[in-house]
């Protein structure tokens, strides 16, 4: 594999007589660890953030001539608008190391790690610059892009900690509970299954209200914030509602009792890689007038009406080193008969955001017609369909019918 295979063409410079403070915005606002500086093309230096911050250090003369003024550390921070009336040429490394695009890509690699530096200007055979490479754009090549896509668990165990700023519970829970009560109640509902329950909010609130709820989660790291929220309840709550990291296997046998429903909230059942196997599984642990509830994305919608883009959230951040924390959720087509979901989280401190991290798996597109199949083959054929179309997970449960233009969540209610 050649450089020219991996290596950004879209690529930043700067001219010898940029203001430094140019320089800085261009590496900051990129966050990139240093420019080539360019003339006519021609690579003649490169600008990195260390050669911005020996700058405010002392040269050798000055501390020779002030040792202790040259020593004070927050004197130093005061010459900023001084370092930043600099321009680029002032500070530049005037031999700076290349590579050229028909090289190796192992080559550009050794040659980083021979020079210590994370990035390489990358030149054509008359040394004009067609490119930028870094240490992350091979790791990328070589690694990242034959690394599978992150399992259900690994997914929601990074995103534990942020998992219940992401949505708005409070606003989530004051309408979907009503709902849920009332049904139950009307079903005589007592003991509830609840499928892929997250930080455990809807099991929470329902034990609240008197049900008897199991919290079950592949994400370890999601159910250890659940426990965590147990101690806060009442001892009577507490004893209603339980939470268990497991895989969704052999229920029968590890529950050992019946229940009269099966919630799956948050598209719980999209998560799963067989939905048909883990109803099948849940089907076995339920009495004989149960009921289950399927929370679903319309996912339809989210392709083909809102472009992919499922939503964007920006919420208080509950860390005390962080403003604000804000989430955009987006999904990529069909692949192999899947979609995949996207969650990039950026994090706001006392002045600017950063990109904290992005995330992506695997998620089943289910839909009112594949839905329908998977519970008819377990027996759940008395089926109704309601819609929400407050954006995601924000409305009454069974207020309205679903339209498939309309709705951002389908909720499917099956009976045996």
């Amino acid at each position: 594999m050649k450089v020219s295979d991996v290596m950004q063409k879209n690529v930043d410079f700067v001219y010898p007589d940029m203001p430094l403070l140019g320089v800085a915005k261009l590496i900051f606002g990129n966050k990139i660890n240093g420019v080539p500086v360019c003339k006519d093309r021609k690579v003649i230096g490169f600008v990195a953030e260390t050669d911005i911050l020996a700058k405010f250090h002392p040269t050798m003369q000055e501390f020779t001539e002030d040792p202790f003024a040259s020593s004070n550390f927050e004197n130093m921070e005061e010459k900023a608008k001084e370092v930043l009336e600099l321009t680029a040429k002032d500070i530049m490394s005037k031999k700076p190391i290349t590579i050229n695009e028909d090289d190796p890509l192992l080559r550009a690699d050794s040659l980083m790690r021979l020079r210590d530096v994370g990035r390489l200007p990358v030149v054509d055979k008359k040394g004009n610059l067609v490119g930028i490479i870094s240490m992350g754009d091979i790791f990328k090549s070589l690694v990242g892009e034959k690394l599978p896509f992150e399992e259900d668990e690994q997914f929601h165990d990074w995103l534990s900690q942020r998992y219940d700023i992401i949505i708005d519970q409070k606003e989530r829970l004051s309408k979907e509970i009503p709902d849920l009560v009332k049904m139950f109640k009307d079903l005589n509902v007592k003991k509830v299954l609840d499928i892929g329950c997250g930080t455990g909010p809807h099991a929470i609130d329902l034990s609240q209200k008197g049900f008897e709820v199991l919290g079950m989660d592949r994400s370890s790291s999601m159910i250890d914030v659940a426990q965590g929220k147990i101690k806060s309840l009442s001892k009577e709550a507490q004893q209603r509602v339980k939470f268990m990291s497991k895989d969704y296997r052999d229920l029968d046998t590890l529950l050992g009792k019946k229940y009269d429903a099966a919630i799956f909230m948050g598209s719980a059942l999209a998560h799963v890689e067989n939905p048909h196997q883990v109803l099948q599984e849940v089907s076995k642990v339920l009495n004989d007038k149960a009921v289950i509830i399927c929370q679903i994305v319309n996912y339809d919608k989210v392709i083909n009406v809102n472009k992919r883009l499922y939503d964007v959230n920006i919420r208080k951040s509950s860390y005390p080193e962080e403003r604000e924390q804000a989430f955009l959720r987006f999904y990529d087509e069909k692949e192999e008969g899947l979609l995949t979901q996207n969650l990039s989280v950026f994090v706001r401190s006392p002045k600017r955001w950063r990109f904290k991290g992005l995330r992506s798996m695997r998620v089943y597109p289910l839909t009112k017609e594949n839905t329908t199949a998977f519970l008819e083959k377990i027996k759940f054929s008395n089926i109704k369909y309601y819609g929400g179309e407050k954006g995601f997970f924000y409305d009454y449960l069974f207020r309205k019918p679903f339209s498939q233009s309309k709705s951002d969540v389908l909720t499917v209610v099956a009976r045996r």
